[in-house]
């Protein structure tokens, strides 16, 4: 493992996944697909469930990862389940302890276009406000002004939990320079980067 990613959803996350496996790295993106793994029983498993596994299994979350470079997306929340390893200081400082050479980037948008497209992709506001999520209890997040409060509270966090650390990255996805930003903090040349998975309604407000 060379880089996990700490950003949330519509943060530029599925950009990040492109670029590095364009780069060469095999990634997992939110959930582990028939191709990437040797282990037939992790295929369709979501990353956050798999992180989760072996963190309480072993201690160790990248226990059952070790065929992956990259994680561009961690967290899911499906048909009443959830993991969110991003937010969770126990997880990510035992990454931290037991694989010191995993660096760890935070992709982000602005917080209020983030928040518009939160609202805008399918029905993700509607599950984000219907659920427990850590930071969001139930009832919160059916707006954009509370999605954005959540969301520079979670970038926030990370700032804190991860300050003065060399192996972090807060990584403005919209912004000139991130491509040589991302290249210079992973020493890894990226023959692409651009967006993917946008919202194709209003795709010049969105990405992925």
């Amino acid at each position: 493992m060379r880089v996990i990613n700490l950003g949330l959803p519509k943060s530029g996350t599925t950009s990040f996944a492109e670029a590095m496996a364009k780069a060469g790295l095999n990634v997992a993106d939110h959930r582990i697909r028939k191709g990437q793994t040797a282990r037939p029983a992790l295929v369709r498993n979501f990353v956050g469930q798999v992180l989760y596994r072996g963190f309480y299994n072993s201690g160790d979350p990248l226990e059952e990862l070790d065929e992956f470079d990259a994680v561009a997306e961690a967290s899911f929340l499906h048909a009443g389940r959830q993991a969110w390893p991003q937010m969770d200081h126990a997880l990510l400082m035992a990454i931290r302890a037991q694989h010191p050479q995993v660096k760890f980037t935070a992709t982000r948008r602005d917080a209020g276009k983030l928040a518009n497209s939160m609202m805008r992709w399918t029905n993700m506001a509607a599950r984000l406000e219907g659920n427990a999520l850590p930071g969001l209890p139930v009832g919160f997040g059916g707006t954009e002004a509370h999605l954005a409060r959540w969301i520079d509270g979670h970038y926030a966090h990370l700032a804190k939990l991860f300050e003065g650390d060399p192996n972090y990255l807060e990584l403005d996805v919209a912004a000139p320079e991130a491509q040589q930003r991302l290249q210079a903090f992973l020493g890894l040349e990226l023959p692409w980067w651009g967006r993917a998975n946008e919202n194709t309604a209003r795709p010049e407000e969105d990405e992925a």
